[in-house]
């Protein structure tokens, strides 16, 4: 099909929005590459709509192609034709009638080429803006969520494109119903935040999610990769009728849903409405909006890796000092080397090396559950803490287990459990450290109900906001975001303790049978 643009002295009702390629005039002018002129509308068989070209006192027409190059290896050149209509019947032609509308038609795609330029330079110069908008944004942060980057970046890029109405979906670990995170504006009240939904509920969940429907595009939707555009709420089939009567209720013309994907999975997705006065959204905010989507899932990945690295610090340390440990066993000058202490400690410095490959290769690879002993994997990391703080000579830190409970079998990712350990030990270890005295870390396992239980203690107390704005997630340090969202990935939960001279972390997981 061709697609008609504009015409001058001619109304779009009467313009044809479309023609077909083949056996059409314009058609034959692409596909030759030449100037075709028809003398007489009403004997041309190409020409379909003569009623119109009659009622319009149009006998006489030439159609003349142009190409626009293309401007990226991906793309093709744009052909086009320009056709001028004549009342004149029978019309003679000249040649130099002729030759100044190929000039002008060569003028025109030069200007439509030109416009294409300048509006890919304008695209361009927003990305970049978006690009810096965010990162910046992000530099600041120690560590971070999603819903806070979208209201920490939906109102900085609304300064930079129109957004009227947008919405941060999050996908369940499950994968079983989509959660809605965040909206904006703010002030809005329509968005119904913290608002968990079925997975069945809404066609466009599996297509946008699960890729459950082909690429393509209808009178109603278009389906690529990179977004899902609802053009018509009223009439697409992927939308459910509540959420059809949402749209007529707030004058929602137009739906983009852009996936945020991470790790080859959708794990986010945006949801901009063009609302009231906006009919539809323009090629070139879709390909704004597409990009700020693709921006948002790199700086997810970015954080992610912000993660792991900052995990890597513990058993870095630990692989440092039992090194040196079987390094003074190979070179002392006794005859007779202690092979059982020798293998203890290549055996430790072999586990954790390949920890901290596993933590390395978890970028890319799926965690696998697991049932194991949470006692055990506690007993293990605190092993490791032990070590860290006999390398860093803190002399003044000392650990103590107590009321050890073997045998609490939960299912669990045991990599991701390993890092909830060490972050805990490793915050009870700094906060010893900055109260600058004598203190200790005291370990405890249990079984409460049909619940596993680690309390992780250290002398001193924290304050009471301190402790709510831990506990509401506000906490700026990394490692206790690390905590709280891999405790919750693995159906824990957590509690903060405050008596009697200490601060306690108590966490908990479901105990399953071990066979």
């Amino acid at each position: 099909m061709l697609i008609s643009y504009g015409s001058c002295n001619r109304t779009e009702s009467v313009r044809e929005a479309a023609i077909p390629y083949d056996n059409t005039i314009a058609g034959d002018a692409i596909k030759k590459n030449e100037t075709i002129l028809v003398t007489d509308i009403n004997r041309e068989k190409r020409y379909i709509v003569k009623e119109k070209a009659f009622l319009n006192g149009i006998n006489s027409m030439m159609a003349i192609p142009f190409t626009i190059p293309k401007f990226s290896l991906g793309e093709k050149d744009t052909q086009g034709v320009i056709q001028i209509y004549y009342k004149e019947k029978n019309k003679i032609f000249s040649l130099l009638e002729i030759r100044t509308a190929e000039m002008m038609t060569r003028r025109v795609g030069f200007v439509i080429a030109r416009k294409r330029i300048i509006g890919l330079q304008r695209q361009n110069e927003t990305k970049e803006r978006i690009t810096k908008v965010l990162f910046d944004k992000l530099a600041h942060r120690e560590t971070i969520k999603m819903r806070d980057v979208f209201k920490l970046i939906i109102p900085e890029l609304a300064k930079i494109i129109t957004i009227q109405s947008c919405v941060l979906f999050s996908v369940s670990p499950d994968g079983d119903s989509v959660i809605l995170d965040a909206g904006y504006p703010e002030d809005d009240g329509h968005h119904g935040v913290g608002i968990q939904l079925d997975m069945t509920r809404e066609p466009y969940f599996g297509v946008l999610i699960n890729r459950t429907e082909p690429l393509g595009s209808t009178e109603n939707e278009v389906i690529t990769s990179s977004y899902i555009l609802i053009k018509n709420p009223q009439r697409s089939n992927l939308l459910s009728p509540e959420t059809k009567w949402f749209s007529i209720n707030h004058h929602i013309n137009s739906i983009l849903y852009i996936p945020l994907i991470i790790d080859d999975k959708v794990k986010y997705f945006l949801a901009f409405d063009a609302m009231n006065e906006k009919e539809k959204f323009s090629e070139e905010e879709i390909e704004i909006l597409s990009f700020f989507g693709k921006e948002l899932s790199k700086a997810a990945k970015i954080e992610r890796m912000d993660d792991i690295i900052h995990d890597f610090k513990n058993p870095a340390i630990a692989v440092a000092g039992f090194a040196k440990r079987v390094k003074r066993l190979v070179e002392s000058n006794e005859k007779e080397i202690d092979k059982e202490r020798l293998f203890r400690n290549l055996d430790i410095l072999i586990k954790e090396t390949q920890r901290m490959q596993d933590m390395a290769m978890s970028l890319h690879v799926e965690a696998k559950e697991e049932i194991v002993d949470l006692t055990e994997v506690l007993l293990r990391r605190c092993q490791i803490n032990e070590e860290v703080i006999r390398e860093m000579e803190l002399v003044n830190i000392k650990s103590e287990i107590r009321d050890i409970e073997k045998g609490l079998w939960v299912r669990c990712y045991p990599l991701y459990m390993e890092r909830i350990f060490d972050n805990l030990l490793h915050n009870a270890t700094n906060a010893i450290q900055t109260q600058g005295q004598r203190g200790k870390i005291v370990i405890r396992s249990y079984k409460e109900l049909n619940r596993g239980v680690v309390e992780i203690s250290n002398t001193g107390e924290i304050s009471e906001f301190t402790r709510d704005m831990i506990l509401k997630g506000e906490s700026r340090g990394r490692g206790l975001q690390i905590i709280f969202r891999l405790v919750n990935l693995m159906n824990g939960e957590i509690e903060l303790l405050v008596k009697d001279g200490f601060t306690t972390f108590k966490v908990t997981f479901p105990l399953v049978k071990r066979h």
